[in-house]
């Protein structure tokens, strides 16, 4: 019999609960874990998903924000919410995605190293079904989660950025990664269409243009060898775009017309955070995406 050993107040369900450290190159870094119920099962392996916080953001706000915690409850899967670094030890952190943002930008701080240690202890120390480790993020979080999609992608399965972009200079993956991007119609910190970032915080990144939201698409679909021509259909605000690709290496974007910088169907990170559309639950879609594309 399996025997797992569990780290304390690891599935407490009030978000400041469940704060773990882990040193990565001499620099504490923290995480949140959200066990689902009888998580606990001897040799039960269950799927993870990471969440990445927003630039300025932390675990307790990307929670709240995404409701992915509800979702993992009853889907049963395991959470986890990793945070970045900034001048506080838990506050305003931001992620090193390439041009954005902040101070984990500006001081080149090893986010994949510290994601890639991270799975390794979460695997370790949780029942983590190896073939279903995923990422998504939003905005500073999302670009990280495209990142991780190139570099991680020996352990990843398929990620998901939300209203994030990518800027042109972007390396070819090594490995095939499933790849589901949601953007707002709406967005004026991330525009769709492209070019200079906007919004509150746009002196975080290093003033790279961005490259269109379709661009996203494109660059996944040809990683994974997928057709170049997608297909597109619309429903009322969302339009749906899809690629044809080799088994277990989809790639799909979602445009959502009236929705601006914010996570679909979720909650404001803050009292001035943009309202998210209601057209769409991005949790809903995400978990379906990823839980219809394991690792082949």
């Amino acid at each position: 019999m399996l025997v797992m050993t569990w780290p304390a107040g690891a599935a407490t369900a009030s978000p400041a609960g469940g704060r773990q450290s882990l040193v990565v190159q001499g620099q504490q870094r923290h995480y949140v874990v959200r066990l689902p119920p009888g998580a606990r099962a001897p040799g039960e392996r269950l799927p993870l998903v990471l969440v990445l916080h927003g630039g300025g953001g932390d675990a307790a706000i990307a929670e709240k924000t995404t409701g992915f915690t509800a979702k993992g409850q009853r889907e049963g899967f395991i959470v986890v919410y990793p945070e970045g670094s900034g001048r506080l030890a838990n506050h305003l952190l931001t992620w090193n995605a390439g041009h954005c943002c902040g101070l984990a930008m500006q001081r080149g701080v090893d986010d994949v190293g510290f994601i890639r240690a991270l799975i390794d202890k979460l695997v370790a120390d949780y029942p983590v079904d190896e073939r279903r480790l995923y990422a998504t993020g939003m905005s500073n979080g999302g670009m990280m989660a495209h990142r991780l999609g190139r570099e991680l992608g020996d352990r990843l399965a398929a990620i998901a950025p939300v209203v994030a972009t990518l800027f042109g200079d972007e390396k070819k993956p090594g490995h095939p990664v499933s790849a589901l991007m949601i953007n707002g119609g709406l967005d004026a910190s991330v525009p769709p269409e492209g070019g200079r970032p906007g919004g509150r915080f746009a002196d975080a990144w290093d003033d790279t243009p961005a490259l269109p939201a379709t661009a996203q698409g494109r660059f996944w679909a040809a990683a994974n060898g997928c057709a170049a021509t997608p297909e597109t259909r619309t429903q009322g605000p969302v339009q749906r775009t899809s690629y044809r690709c080799p088994a277990g290496r989809d790639v799909q974007m979602l445009l959502v017309a009236d929705n601006p910088h914010a996570w679909p169907g979720g909650v404001a990170g803050s009292r001035l955070g943009d309202p998210p559309s209601v057209s769409l639950d991005a949790t809903d879609e995400i978990w379906a995406f990823f839980k219809a594309h394991p690792k082949p």
